[in-house]
């Protein structure tokens, strides 16, 4: 179970570090809530790993801007949904698509609090933030709602999107801003509202679209069907739902709703 938590704990603040790029015009000042880590590295470096080229997963293709959404899609075969939430004008996975221009100064706080660019760590990172206690308890009861193979899918699929994004960014030359003066349950709530879509609804898709762009999230999770898989894509959006959920919850922001793919 140790390793389990430590690994779990990897991947939800691996999507952290996605997703809380889009608070950086919002947020405020926090109190550090970890040890204190090395500055980072002005540029997105790509990692070592090397993903698999982009693939058509499916035969959904991205709404135009400014599409009306419509109520998410999640029944039906992997494939099935993607194409009805798609032809609604919905992220794949459901929630609405965000269009804007990504943000990444509290991406950089993210890397910062994990030890920096070179030597980032994600459990770090998200005990930092929210406390081990906390960590542990939400690691135990996303095992027993989905079972250790669907938190495993998620683990593995939240890491290799990641690694995906970094290194797709890397390539298209995307530069990381000084880091926004956000630490520990500041930093935690800014991630919540980056993800929160504007019917109060936490949608993965949506946190993903402001982070790195909604083109950018679409190559991902094309990258991820090609490799891992397309249902691994499904449930690594279903348990982040969950999850983000939950941590929005425990910082008492109760307004905050469960996303129905979850």
């Amino acid at each position: 179970m140790k390793t389990n938590r430590t690994v779990l704990a990897v991947a939800i603040a691996s999507a952290m570090a996605l997703s809380l790029s889009a608070c950086s015009n919002n947020a405020g000042n926090g109190n550090e809530a970890g040890a204190s880590a090395p500055a980072t590295t002005e540029t997105a470096a790509a990692p070592e790993a090397t993903a698999p080229a982009p693939a058509a997963a499916s035969t959904a293709t991205t709404p135009a801007a400014g599409s009306t959404a419509m109520a998410p899609t999640s029944s039906g075969s992997v494939a099935q949904m993607i194409t009805g939430n798609v032809q609604a004008g919905n992220n794949w996975f459901g929630g609405a698509v965000y269009d804007g221009k990504p943000a990444l100064a509290a991406t950089a706080a993210l890397v910062k609090a994990g030890g920096g660019a070179d030597n980032f760590d994600f459990s770090k990172a998200l005990v930092a933030m929210l406390g081990e206690k906390t960590v542990n308890a939400e690691v135990d009861k996303l095992t027993k709602q989905y079972g250790a193979d669907a938190v495993h899918t998620f683990v593995t699929g939240m890491t290799f999107a990641v690694k995906d994004a970094l290194k797709r960014a890397g390539e298209q030359k995307i530069a990381l801003p000084p880091p926004a003066d956000l630490s520990g349950t500041k930093l935690a709530g800014a991630l919540v509202d980056a993800g929160t879509a504007p019917d109060g609804t936490f949608w993965s898709g949506y946190m993903f679209d402001k982070t790195i762009s909604h083109s950018l999230h679409n190559t991902v999770m094309a990258d991820i069907d090609a490799g891992p898989g397309q249902e691994a894509d499904a449930t690594t959006h279903k348990i982040l739902n969950q999850a983000m959920y939950d941590v929005a919850q425990a910082l008492g922001k109760k307004d905050v709703k469960l996303a129905s793919f979850h």
